[in-house]
């Protein structure tokens, strides 16, 4: 069920080395294997977005990336060195924002980046991390005052500070309100820009859409689905939906050639939803439209709301969450 594509334009020369590299790692929790033969490379200046529903494994995959875990079996290395236990080589090179921020209710702000900046070995300007996450006019409020967006802007403001070339960031936007959100998303372009490696894991679809130069959708464990957004949107067909007729019953719809059907509940209507695949999903796509108006003109019907559209993010994931084989 895995799908591959070329590079989309915005994507980082094949030629770059990886600076993570991440080859059939398996992690296991007793008898419980969490992730179960992942691989995957991140080049300088490439966001990887890690996507996947509760429990497939995202947050378990970033823990061994940051030295948190040994991986049960498999090769993880960080600019060539096994990230386990931190090793000096890789100190100061990389940071996260994991679930977890670790902030210290009792300091400001501006203490709690000063501590993460005596930590670095050449460290960002405190002032200057505080005005890029947008805390410059909290500097000297208590981190118990913050709100959960605002504690996610300051995480990420204690990693910026030490310059890492690897960042890795597990749901770093996760109650922020959406200009928050935006705010941090050109943060990280600028980030990609300067040649950051960044790994993120998110479940807002739109985040990964507007940012990731590659993604990967996990699910128990194992990476589903791996490619560029237009490849892998490419690889799941386009939509053709109309609100169904009330004299038509399921049973009676057409079946275009290469095409599925599902019928949907929305607006407290039905809908027909046709999924279009195989090559030259442009072309299929316009012929099933073609076959769907003729059969409506024959059963002298109309078809409401009639729409085409390509596959989303959504869709995708969806699928893939429910374990469905692609058609």
């Amino acid at each position: 069920m895995t799908t591959t594509s070329t590079e989309s334009p915005g994507t980082p020369p094949a030629a770059a080395e990886p600076v993570v590299t991440v080859r059939d790692l398996r992690q296991s929790y007793g008898d419980f294997e969490a992730v179960r033969g992942v691989s995957f490379d991140i080049r300088p200046g490439e966001l990887f977005a890690l996507l996947g529903t509760n429990g497939a494994g995202k947050t378990t995959t970033v823990d061994v990336l940051e030295g948190l875990r040994r991986a049960t079996s498999g090769t993880v290395r960080v600019f060539g060195h096994d990230p386990y236990g931190q090793p000096a080589a890789l100190r100061g090179r990389t940071n996260a924002v994991l679930q977890g921020d670790g902030l210290l209710d009792d300091l400001t702000v501006a203490e709690t980046v000063v501590l993460s900046r005596d930590l670095a070995a050449d460290p960002r300007d405190p002032a200057e991390v505080m005005e890029l996450v947008g805390l410059t006019d909290k500097r000297s409020v208590a981190v118990r005052q913050l709100s959960g967006g605002q504690k996610r802007r300051l995480a990420l403001a204690c990693a910026l500070v030490t310059r890492p070339e690897v960042l890795y960031l597990d749901e770093p936007t996760t109650g922020m309100d959406p200009e928050g959100r935006h705010e941090i998303w050109r943060l990280l372009r600028d980030l990609k820009e300067q040649g950051t490696a960044i790994l993120l894991t998110t479940h807002y679809l739109e985040e990964a859409e507007r940012l990731a130069d590659r993604l990967a959708i996990m699910h128990r464990g194992e990476i589903r689905v791996e490619g560029t957004l237009q490849g892998v949107l490419a690889d799941w067909g386009d939509r053709i939906g109309f609100r169904m007729p009330e004299d038509v019953g399921i049973a009676d719809l057409p079946r275009p050639a290469d095409t599925s059907v599902a019928v949907e509940t929305r607006d407290q209507a039905l809908w027909a939803a046709y999924t279009v695949s195989g090559p030259d999903i442009a072309g299929r796509a316009s012929a099933a439209v073609a076959e769907l108006l003729a059969w409506a003109g024959e059963h002298g019907t109309s078809l409401q709301h009639l729409h085409v559209r390509g596959a989303s993010l959504e869709d995708v994931f969806l699928r893939v969450a429910g374990d469905l084989n692609q058609n």
